[in-house]
């Protein structure tokens, strides 16, 4: 067979050169790369599950219940609880990772003519799911000078300049770590003359109040994502969601797949829902573990962003992908999501966040660290 490359396809323009997003799938002792909660689900979860898939296994013949009418209303009742913010099944949508929940909305507000605005560094899956709806991306630098906070004034001046259609406001930032302040999301919405999609996916790791409380205030500007990957012990299951008015849950429905939610799917983050209580006792212990973590890294000398998820953005080093490759030497895989100087590392289980911390000294010893954190220690 003739060995044809990518290049020789008719690929659309703008999807030449790009490169697919993904985190490296290495096997390893301590995997920190992804951000996945490292508790399994516990026993009552696995043996509610098989039960529920037993009962339906019988009508996997037939089609699944097309609007996850059931699933949404568990997740209304879930997120109510969470947020403080009564809202309703008819405010929820659910998909296959929030990654489907932010392709529809921009499939319904994106697409050719129209722009996007984000916030980097920020989930690289932003700029991709724009490019596969042919949404311009416009980018709005995070300054390092501000620990990669939004430069609200800047982003002001931006939006005034490029009228986007949509903007992204990614809180806790990944892979940074930060919050922007419900002050902050009040004015850039107030600002925006198109929809806002506040992403949340790391929400439940922050005693920060949710963008759902600003809803009735801006009922056809605003949607928050959210997922049930990281604090719900459930990346495998890919569930994600999005709260708003109504209408936009009307707006998805016409660029949905039809059944898009396997029976099987809906039937497990039912389950995950059922059990939230025990499942999300682990964002405690992995909050406790975060300033363990945060406290090492700067006691080396690191200089280290105020996390307020599952993860710690450090640095600053002269080669950041060198020195990510000398924590893959020493049987820790975290990532490098290509700022330069800095690295991203998941909180794990204790052990692993000490194996971490332990390749963390060797690689400060060995290589140095460019600016010393002001909070930290000289090595």
């Amino acid at each position: 067979m003739t060995d044809y490359q990518l290049s020789d396809l008719p690929l659309r323009d703008e999807l030449r050169g790009k490169s697919a997003y993904g985190a490296p799938q290495l096997t390893v002792t301590n995997q920190l790369n992804t951000n996945e909660n490292p508790y399994p689900p516990g026993p009552a979860i696995v043996e509610d599950l098989v039960e529920e898939v037993r009962k339906l296994s019988g009508s996997l013949n037939r089609y699944p219940e097309r609007d996850a009418h059931d699933l949404r209303v568990d997740l209304a009742r879930y997120v109510s609880a969470q947020t403080g913010v009564e809202v309703t099944y008819e405010q929820l949508w659910a998909a296959n990772g929030s990654n489907e929940v932010l392709q529809q909305l921009l499939q319904a507000f994106g697409g050719p003519g129209r722009k996007a605005m984000g916030f980097t560094p920020s989930y690289s899956m932003h700029p991709i799911l724009c490019a596969g709806t042919q949404t311009e991306f416009i980018a709005v630098e995070r300054p390092e000078a501000l620990d990669f906070a939004i430069d609200v004034e800047a982003a002001a001046a931006a939006i005034a300049e490029h009228s986007p259609d949509v903007i992204f406001i990614t809180t806790p930032n990944n892979p940074t770590g930060n919050i922007t302040t419900l002050g902050d999301i009040d004015t850039l919405v107030r600002l925006a003359p198109g929809i806002v999609i506040v992403d949340e996916a790391y929400a439940e790791f922050s005693h920060e109040p949710s963008a759902v409380q600003l809803l009735q205030k801006y009922p056809t500007k605003l949607v928050v994502s959210r997922t049930m990957s990281k604090a719900f012990d459930f990346a495998g299951g890919r569930l994600g969601y999005f709260v708003a008015h109504p209408a936009f849950v009307e707006a998805v429905m016409l660029v949905r797949l039809p059944y898009h939610l396997s029976t099987l799917g809906q039937a497990a983050a039912r389950v995950a829902l059922r059990h939230s209580d025990d499942t999300l006792a682990t964002v405690e212990l992995l909050r406790q573990q975060r300033e363990v973590v945060v406290a090492g890294l700067r006691e080396l000398g690191l200089r280290v962003i105020e996390s307020h998820s599952n993860f710690v953005f450090f640095g600053v080093f002269q080669d950041s992908h060198a020195t990510w490759q000398e924590f893959l030497d020493r049987d820790v895989l975290i990532r490098d999501v290509g700022v330069p100087g800095w690295l991203r590392a998941t909180i794990g289980l204790p052990e692993e966040n000490q194996a971490f911390l332990e390749a963390a000294r060797e690689v400060v010893e060995q290589r140095g660290v460019e600016n010393k954190d002001p909070q930290g220690v000289q090595p």
